[in-house]
């Protein structure tokens, strides 16, 4: 899946607004950060950066149960913004830009709106042939994943696994139930609790592209990520 596709309606609006934990000062500038979905819901556990354009310097937070966090950032610069789902070919990069306000005290107000996507393809994941081990040039995108999901306080999530269609029906539902089992297996192993993680191998079913090529069968073996609850 295109990772265009997965945040079509991703916004940003940074507005001028009324300060709330932090204060700010002659120098530095209160950000106050809420993440929201398109139904307006608050959204928990999710992580924004802010680098600096002048010294590279990065702020960031995570959302409390009410979608929420604030930061006090260095006024007259401007920000590079990037939110991260899953991993980081998931991200959305923006732009944010504080001025100067000599003799001002600023405080922004910087809402993120997020259309969750209901699945998303695990692209950097891969396995040896025909077995259920997975390769190391994988651990980068799992790890990201780990740190998504161990974030995330309610998010239930399936691993599914998928096949070509090379070989009997029997032995692909069995290899692509092991090879989500494994991927499972390797985030609990580094700390996400076993009841945020179903895996689940669909064998050689929904195919997204032909089996009559191998570019084709090679985009049908992969592993999606299904939100089952947020």
């Amino acid at each position: 899946m295109k990772i265009w596709l997965i945040f079509p309606a991703l916004l940003f609006f940074p507005l001028l607004g009324i300060g709330q934990d932090l204060q700010p000062d002659d120098t530095n500038a209160v950000l106050n950060v809420s993440v929201i979905d398109f139904a307006k819901k608050p959204m928990s556990g999710e992580k924004i950066s802010f680098t600096s354009k002048v010294n590279q310097k990065i702020y960031s937070g995570t959302t409390d149960s009410v979608g929420k966090f604030h930061l006090l950032m260095p006024k007259g610069a401007g920000y590079d913004v990037k939110y991260i789902q899953f991993t980081s070919e998931a991200a959305y990069n923006n732009t944010l830009t504080i001025p100067e306000g000599k003799d001002q005290l600023i405080t922004f107000n910087y809402t993120v709106r997020v259309q969750l996507p209901e699945k998303y393809t695990l692209n950097n994941v891969f396995f040896d042939i025909n077995k259920a081990t997975i390769t190391t040039e994988s651990y980068k995108e799992l790890n990201q994943l780990t740190s998504f999901m161990k974030a995330q306080k309610t998010m239930v999530i399936e691993i599914a696994g998928y096949t070509d269609n090379v070989g009997t029906d029997e032995a692909n539902l069995k290899l692509s139930q092991e090879r989500a089992d494994a991927i499972r297996d390797y985030l609990m192993k580094r700390g996400v609790s076993h009841l945020k993680i179903i895996a689940k191998g669909y064998g050689e079913a929904d195919p997204v592209a032909t089996n009559e090529t191998p570019e084709g069968r090679k985009l049908n073996r992969r592993t999606e990520i299904h939100i089952l609850k947020q």
